[in-house]
């Protein structure tokens, strides 16, 4: 492995010196020199956004990689075995190929990618800025070595990585989705949505795109948007029972009841320990009149949160059943009219915080951020 590069060496290197881009740069640059110049383990791994797919890799069949034949089939064979998760056999083959060859970028970002997978994120964000010294002009490298920066809570560094990803290739689908997550999570809503749409131009096809738009929008009160882009998520993956449950509730707040208890009910039959589904199940058959029907499915949310240990929102559940059992004692003749819970904030549809989108494999937990994409070997294609 190369030695640890210098602040200036890096700062040169990269090329990042648009002026709205360079002080946020330079921190990550300032901090990544002082780790590893005092020991990588000062890194703090935070909460990671999860990733969807396995990288995507590809020979470059139409240039070559090396003049140097044998660096050049050393490469070919760390691809192969990288390829096939043999990331053992992978590592030996790029570093045979970049003791031949040093100038192999593509090597250094594939060994960037092989710890991206085992998680040493530390020893990857080295070989990433490696891999952007020795071709500035990697597009690839820039978006991974945004990824390393956003799982280690870089957020702001790793907006810019992922904006110079994307003025090398202003086409990488990966780089403009996980933009769009990172401003997401700084709360900058609006470049959020412009991402979003973005990726979208670009991938009609992209359902988590349509979802963590569908979100921002939500949150910057554009409600009718919002059920719009729900409903094209939903078309594309009808399985996400977490944007059911989202577009239930606007539906409810929006006062298309009917509707709304519809789509509860689809996420309650893609996510049968959905708590909060159940509730504001309940919550709307309560301010629609079907007392009946609401005190059954509210009972259940109570099941649920106690299972899950939230005495709290148990407890809740319990004093509002409690007033369904007293209005149903009491055969209020105007059977027709819109009940309202009363003596309870919490008696009316939740709001809760979009929840986000789950990685695919991993569908109980229910409280990631949206999803990002993988790690992107040299002239891959996103993943989605």
């Amino acid at each position: 492995m190369m030695g640890t590069l210098t602040y200036e060496e890096l700062k040169i290197s990269t090329g990042l010196l648009f002026m709205s881009e360079k002080y946020l740069f330079s921190h990550w640059l300032n901090l990544f020199c002082q780790v590893t110049l005092g020991g990588c383990s000062a890194f703090l791994i935070l909460a990671a956004p999860t990733i969807t797919n396995l990288p995507e890799s590809k020979l470059l069949a139409e240039t070559a990689i090396s003049q140097d034949l044998e660096a050049a089939s050393f490469f070919q064979q760390g691809v192969t075995r990288y390829n096939r998760k043999d990331l053992q056999g992978a590592e030996y083959a790029f570093r045979q190929a970049l003791q031949r060859d040093p100038s192999l970028g593509a090597a250094r970002n594939y060994l960037g990618n092989i710890f991206m997978e085992q998680n040493r994120l530390d020893v990857a964000l080295q070989e990433y800025t490696e891999a952007i010294k020795i071709n500035p002009n990697l597009s690839e490298a820039y978006y991974n070595l945004g990824l390393v920066l956003h799982r280690q809570g870089e957020k702001d560094a790793a907006i810019t990585a992922y904006r110079q990803s994307l003025v090398i290739d202003p086409t990488r689908v990966a780089a403009l989705y996980n933009l769009g997550l990172v401003l997401y999570e700084q709360g900058q809503l609006q470049e959020a949505i412009a991402a979003y749409q973005k990726v979208i131009n670009l991938d009609s096809s992209y359902a988590n795109a349509y979802f963590n738009l569908a979100i921002a929008l939500q949150q910057q009160g554009q409600i009718e948007p919002a059920i719009a882009t729900y409903r094209q998520a939903l078309k594309l993956d009808s399985k996400n029972a977490t944007a059911y449950s989202n577009m239930a509730n606007l539906l409810a707040m929006h006062g298309q009841a009917s509707e709304a208890i519809s789509v509860y009910r689809q996420a309650i039959r893609l996510n049968p320990k959905s708590a909060s589904a159940y509730y504001n199940l309940g919550v709307t058959l309560y301010n629609q009149g079907e007392l009946k029907k609401a005190s059954g499915v509210l009972k259940r949310a109570h099941n649920e949160y106690r299972e899950q240990g939230n005495i709290e929102q148990a407890q809740k559940i319990e004093q509002l059943m409690q007033q369904i059992a007293q209005k149903s004692g009491q055969q209020q003749p105007q059977a027709s009219q819109t009940a309202t819970p009363s003596q309870s904030s919490d008696s009316t549809v939740q709001t809760p915080e979009p929840q986000m989108p789950n990685q695919p494999e991993t569908p109980a937990t229910p409280g990631n951020v949206p999803v990002s994409v993988e790690p992107q070997s040299t002239s891959t294609s996103p993943g989605q």
